[in-house]
């Protein structure tokens, strides 16, 4: 009679080996994660210091200017602020390029790794909702942030239990094993909770899809509403024009915000029209008239993106935003004007945007 087989039972693993075959297989993304932080500050401090130059034409300060229009949950309001205290500004600008920078080479080296995760988690909600928005091909901005937070949680639950300086460091003061810091701040030991991991890792995960997929929504839809191009264009530039108001000499002034396009290339703007409410031309100021405006006809309210004449109109980096009197033509006739009357303003893409123009 032919014996009975028992099933093979497969190998088991301890908690210590289940532990390093993770720490190996995170120890890729743990590199390029650290890289990635590493390369934005190195650039700014060591590779590219014109970028932390207030006088050179790639200062940070312009593409932080640049994100104003679609930054979320009041991060525009915290932009503008910073644009107009140079000093803060300068602060904030140096303070996070060595975020990234220490924290990239701490988990590039696996030093203190869950904290350096935290602070790119930290890092990547700031980038998502300051310059999310931008890409005029893809959500680019966006497809970056969401990866490194997701990356940044990963770090920060898994730890650098393998080739790093939080193992070498335990190995050489073994007493640090008892030190709640080390365990929370490292990664080299796990994390010191009992029976409650499962649900710290849940929180985690669930917070990292509520934001990422919530912005994405936001942004593209393609989630629970149709695919849209987002409440702020990443691609098309938009001009709000408001407060138009025709002067007692004739001159028109109004406040105009450069607040949707692709900050890689300037609005061109290359007439303006002054319209009775019948449709009369009443004053026009062509691309010639527009690019010789004098500098004491625009009065902008940051320093750095800005309005300003241009070779064949007026022009307007993003997030642009400035009070702009045209003055009185010599041939025109508005002293008949007592009721509101339009501006219009003609990109060179052909696009148009009209204020109403009230008498002062």
């Amino acid at each position: 009679m032919a014996r009975r087989q028992l099933p093979i039972q497969p190998p088991q693993r301890s908690k210590s080996d289940a532990l390093r075959v993770a720490a190996l297989g995170l120890l890729s993304i743990r590199f390029i994660q650290g890289f990635i932080y590493w390369g934005g500050g190195s650039r700014r401090f060591i590779y590219a210091p014109a970028k932390l130059d207030p006088n050179a034409a790639n200062w940070m300060a312009n593409k932080f200017q640049s994100a104003m229009p679609g930054a979320l949950l009041g991060t525009d309001h915290i932009i503008a602020f910073l644009l107009h205290h140079f000093y803060l500004l300068y602060a904030s600008l140096i303070l996070f390029s060595a975020a990234e920078l220490i924290a990239g080479l701490f988990l590039m080296a696996g030093f203190l790794t869950r904290a350096a995760a935290l602070v790119s988690i930290g890092l990547s909600v700031v980038l998502m909702l300051m310059f999310g928005w931008q890409g005029a091909t893809c959500i680019d901005e966006w497809t970056m942030a969401a990866c490194n937070l997701a990356i940044g949680a990963t770090l920060m639950l898994g730890g650098s239990g393998a080739f790093s300086l939080d193992n070498a460091l335990l190995a050489r003061k073994p007493a640090l094993v008892e030190r709640g810091w080390f365990r929370w701040m490292s990664g080299a030991l796990p994390l010191p909770v009992h029976g409650t991991f499962r649900r710290i890792a849940l929180a985690v995960f669930a917070a990292t899809v509520v934001f990422n997929v919530g912005t994405y929504n936001y942004y593209r839809g393609s989630v629970i509403t149709p695919f849209h191009g987002g409440p702020v264009s990443p691609s098309k530039h938009h001009l709000a024009l408001t407060d138009g108001v025709l002067l007692p000499n004739g001159a028109v002034r109004f406040h105009a915000f450069l607040d949707g396009g692709t900050p890689e290339a300037p609005s061109n703007v290359m007439t303006a029209v002054l319209k009775s409410n019948d449709g009369c031309v009443l004053e026009q100021w062509d691309g010639t008239a527009l690019s010789h405006l004098p500098a004491s006809a625009i009065a902008n309210e940051f320093a750095y993106n800005r309005f300003a004449p241009g070779p064949f109109g007026l022009r307007a980096q993003m997030g642009a935003m400035a009070t702009i009197t045209l003055p009185v033509a010599s041939s025109a006739d508005t002293g008949s004007i007592h009721s509101a009357a339009t501006l219009q303003l003609r990109t060179v893409n052909g696009n148009t945007f009209n204020v109403a123009v009230r008498t002062e």
